[in-house]
This record gives C-alpha cells, sequence and structure tokens, in this order.
C-alpha cells in the first residue's frame, strides 16, 4: 500500500471520478503486480471505509496463486487449504490421496500450503514501486 497524499498515482492511473470530486481519487484498491500488471481491484463509494481483512485477503491469495500454482477458494484464509491442478493421469490422481491431499473428486483436490515467513505484502508494494513500469509512469507525469 502506498499513500498518494499528493495523487500522483491517482492522476497517473485515472482514478479521479469526476461525478463525485474534482479533488478526491476514486476509492479503489489496484492490485498491480511488479510487472505493472494490473491483477485485481476492489472498488468502494467515497462515503465507505475499506475492509482491510479482504484487501490483505485478496493480495494473500494473489500471492499464493503465484508462488504455487494453485487456485484459491472463495473465503480461504491465509494457511486454509488451496485448489491443487487436477491430475492429468490415473497414477497422479493416486498420488495425490497417498499423499494425503483432501480430495472431494479426482479433479478436486485441496492440501494445506506451507507457511510463509516475512512480509511479503511490503515486499510486493516495494517491488513494483521500484518496477521499471511504475518509475516510467512516474517520469512521464515529471
Amino acid at each position: 500500500m502506498i499513500a498518494d497524499l499528493d495523487m500522483k498515482v491517482a492522476k497517473l492511473f485515472g482514478m479521479i471520478h469526476k461525478a463525485s470530486s474534482e479533488t478526491s481519487a476514486v476509492r479503489t484498491v489496484f492490485y498491480i503486480d511488479p510487472e505493472g500488471i494490473l491483477r485485481a481491484m476492489i472498488y468502494y463509494p467515497l462515503t465507505s471505509g475499506r475492509n482491510m481483512d479482504e484487501i490483505l485477503r485478496l493480495l494473500d491469495s494473489l500471492q499464493t496463486v503465484d508462488e504455487k500454482g494453485v487456485a484459491t477458494p472463495a473465503n480461504r484464509r491465509p494457511g486454509d487449504p488451496v485448489i491443487v491442478p487436477p491430475p492429468r493421469t490415473q497414477e497422479e490422481a493416486e498420488e495425490k490421496l497417498a499423499e494425503g491431499y483432501e480430495c472431494v473428486d479426482w479433479y478436486l483436490c485441496k492440501k494445506k500450503p506451507k507457511t510463509r515467513t516475512g512480509n511479503l505484502q511490503i515486499q510486493f508494494t516495494h517491488h513494483f514501486l521500484q518496477s521499471e513500469c511504475f518509475q516510467d509512469k512516474v517520469k512521464d507525469t515529471r
């Protein structure tokens, strides 16, 4: 997360909603990866606060998906099981069962992810702010 007190980022990414305000950014949480790709966004009315639990839950989900090559189910919290890719063969399906995966059916299995160390949210933001994509856009506004 970054503070945008001078609204440079808001102007750069078109976050000013003219119908609501000329001076306030739309209350939107943008998830932009270190490559400058917009991965997700959550919109809030100017009159409503943000839900920090959901903001962090989605950030953890995006990071887990990228790190582990898995999917995260609805309402998943950090440490909850993740959905693993379906097996391509009968042998792979049997291996997953033998390894203790929680399988609903042959194509839908979950596993407990290994716990991460460190604060990846801060690392993620730092990498984005240092990325060429972001730096190039900031240079263009000077």
